[in-house]
Formats: C-alpha cells, structure tokens, sequence
C-alpha cells in the first residue's frame, strides 16, 4: 500500500490544479488518472511534424484570472500565444452558408419573428429559466430553433436548450490585460496539463482507474482497477458525477446519492490534420455550426494558422461507429479518407446541468463539509477552465486548513 498526504482521483484540469496547489503547500499528492496521459479535457494531439490540434478545450481567455497565475506559477507565462482572428460560419447540410458571425445570423434569422420578440430583451431575467424559454423568448422560438440553438449548443457540445439560462455564457469583471484576450499556448493547452503534473511533490499515474474509496483510521484508502491500494489523509476525486458517486456509494452514501442526480452527456469526438492545399476551399474558421446533423460543432485550427496545415475537430452525437464519423467528416469538408491524417478519436462525459442544477451543488457542499474530502470537476458554477480551477484552489483552501 502507498501512502501520501493526498490523494487525487483524476488527472484533467481540475485534478492537476488541485494537485498543484496541494504540492506547493508541501503535501505529497499522487494523482491516479484511468487515462495514458494527464490532460481531461486539456486533449492536445501533436503530430511528428509538431503540428498540434484540440479535440477538447480550444480557448483561454484573459478573465480567466484563476488560470493565468496558475500558469505563471508553473513557468508557463512565455508560451501563452495570442489567437488569431477566426469565424463563426453555418452549415446547412454540406453546404457553407455565406457570411460569418453576426452577418450569418442576420441572413438566417426570420426577422419578422425577431421584430416582435426582440422587445422582450428589456429587462428580461435568467432566473428560473432553461437556455430555450430564455433565448427563445428574446429571438423567437422559430429563430431559436433553426439558428441560435444549435449555434449555442456547439459551446458545451450537447443540446444546450434545458441548461439554466445562467450557466451558458459567464461574464467575469477581472481581465489581465498583460495576457492576449483570446490565447492559447505554443504546444497547445495539454502544455499546461504536462507542467502541473510535473509540479514538486506531485506524481502522477496514468492508467489507474480508481475502482472504490473507503475510510480509514488514518484518512482514506482509494482501491485501483488492478488491485492495488493507496492511502492518504485528504482525498480529491475530480470525476464527471457519475464516476464520483460510484467511488462513494461505499464510503458516502448519502453524498453518493446526491451526486448521482446531476445528469451527464457523451461527446465523441475526432480530429484530424489536413494538408492545407486540400482545403482552400474552406474559408478561415473557428466554429462550423451544423442547422442539424449528426455532430454538435467543429472546431478548427485555423485560430493559430499554418502555412502548411489545417486541422478540424468534429464533436459528435453519440451513437455512430468510427467509420461512419470518418465518412462524415470527409463529406462534409469535400474530403477523401486518405486526406483525414493524424486522426484521432476522444470520448467525453460532460456535466449536463439542468433546473435545480445549483440546489444539488448546494447539497454536494453541505454534505462534504468538515470532511477531509473535495469533490471536484467541470459540473460546479460552470464548463470553463477557469471554473475548474477556481473550484479546486476553493476546496484546497477549505482542505489544507482543515489539515493544517
């Protein structure tokens, strides 16, 4: 049996920061993550060549004040690179539809239907209300339907249309304007994965997959997938909710019970590299939303241009076998197979918070206090990386000082 001050279950954003943090307040912290590297959503895909793409987070902003000085301190600050300017476009089928970004919205909009709706945006509240019954209001409920739904849906990649009208889209009152608004980094964003784990005190084991959790005379014990058995005082499980309440049933009941409530969503994503003269035809991007199709969204490269390549991130619908997304992919870009190189596939589990979504959290909150136990994730106040981060310096702070 190992033994360390902490125990981490989950090597994405949130695992990694909260490790982190621990380490640099002297803890000896081992992450288990069930994955063969450390990352999450932080799914960086690098090529021989050194041409990268996302297949998850694409984007960091400048209010993100919880992530910059976490990247300060892990030496990061010199590979922050600024993005360039890209588009939001529709499809409609296999077809672009002309104009980009507010142009394209303005062209698909039935503005009859917006002319009697748009009034309603005065001193309209998002209190109690989903993504739908807020948005659809203000725009029309033909507009929402046909245009702004899906383009909102293509955020968090799943139907967005039940989410709390509060939880879309966060404005935060802090920018650091010695960062680029919009950046990413020079390796891309599993850069910032890479370092934390790297961090003093902090090892990390890929390919654990943590199998159960119960308490101990000492803290806790956290059982992997082969057997093997690691105890600590303090335990961070940073899981989707269904992960985090099975590893409770055992050791937490009622937290078990709570958690299993907040409802989930699969992604299936793939990326994939493209030689550029292959898609001159597909003008500069950053989101290509579908009216309707069998993916959510993709995203493209093109926000760090290269000469020679551009890559393409498709986030799929649940449900189809590989070929199929590979077929899809390659119609929908006027591709053959063989254009598709360096491709690459990653299952997600996103939250998918609905009404009450803030009550449950609530409840997760109340009944963890005093333990010597965080729970962690992207299923709190928020989908962002800056949300991931704050919660775990958040339950850090209340952990450490339980500790002392």
């Amino acid at each position: 049996m190992s033994k360390h001050d902490v125990v981490v279950v989950g090597g994405g954003i949130s695992g990694l920061s909260f490790a982190f943090e621990a380490g640099r307040a002297g803890r000896t912290v081992l992450v288990l993550e069930k994955d063969a590297r450390p990352g999450g959503c932080l799914a960086t895909r690098r090529a021989g060549s050194g041409y990268w793409f996302e297949l998850g987070a694409h984007t960091c902003y400048n209010s993100y004040a919880s992530f910059t000085t976490l990247l300060e301190a892990c030496g990061l600050r010199s590979e922050v690179q600024a993005r360039a300017k890209t588009h939001l476009r529709f499809l409609d089928g296999d077809r672009l539809v002309p104009g980009s970004n507010l142009g394209v919205l303005l062209r698909l909009f039935s503005w009859p239907e917006a002319a009697v709706s748009l009034p309603r945006m005065l001193g309209a509240s998002k209190d109690g209300k989903t993504v739908a019954e807020f948005y659809g209001r203000i725009v029309g409920s033909g507009n929402y339907a046909r245009v702004l739904g899906p383009m909102l849906s293509a955020v968090p990649s799943q139907s967005a249309d039940a989410f709390p009208a509060g939880m879309l889209f966060k404005s935060r009152d802090t920018r650091r304007k010695d960062f680029p608004r919009s950046f990413t980094l020079r390796g891309g964003l599993q850069s910032a994965a890479e370092a934390l784990a790297s961090a003093p005190n902090v090892d990390v084991a890929t390919g654990r997959a943590a199998t159960g959790l119960a308490a101990a005379a000492s803290g806790w014990v956290v059982t992997t997938e082969d057997g093997e058995r690691h105890e600590a005082g303090l335990v961070a499980l940073a899981t989707p909710p269904g992960a985090a309440s099975a590893l409770l049933s055992k050791a937490a009941a009622e937290l078990s019970e709570t958690t299993a409530r907040l409802k989930e969503a699969i992604v299936e994503s793939l990326g994939f590299a493209v030689r550029a003269e292959k898609v001159r035809h597909i003008p500069v991007s950053m989101f290509l939303v579908p009216k309707a199709d069998v993916f959510h969204s993709i995203v493209t490269r093109d926000s760090v241009p290269d000469a020679d390549w551009r890559a393409f991130s498709f986030h799929f619908r649940p449900g189809l076998a590989r070929d199929e997304r590979l077929a899809r992919a390659a119609q929908v870009l006027g591709l053959t197979r063989g254009d598709l190189e360096e491709a690459s596939e990653r299952r997600t589990v996103l939250p998918s918070p609905v009404l009450g979504h803030e009550t449950v959290v609530a409840e997760v909150d109340r009944l963890s206090a005093g333990k010597p136990l965080a729970i962690l994730g992207n299923w709190f106040a928020g989908l962002s990386i800056e949300d991931c981060v704050d919660r775990s310096r958040q339950e850090w702070a209340r952990l450490g000082a339980l500790t002392g």
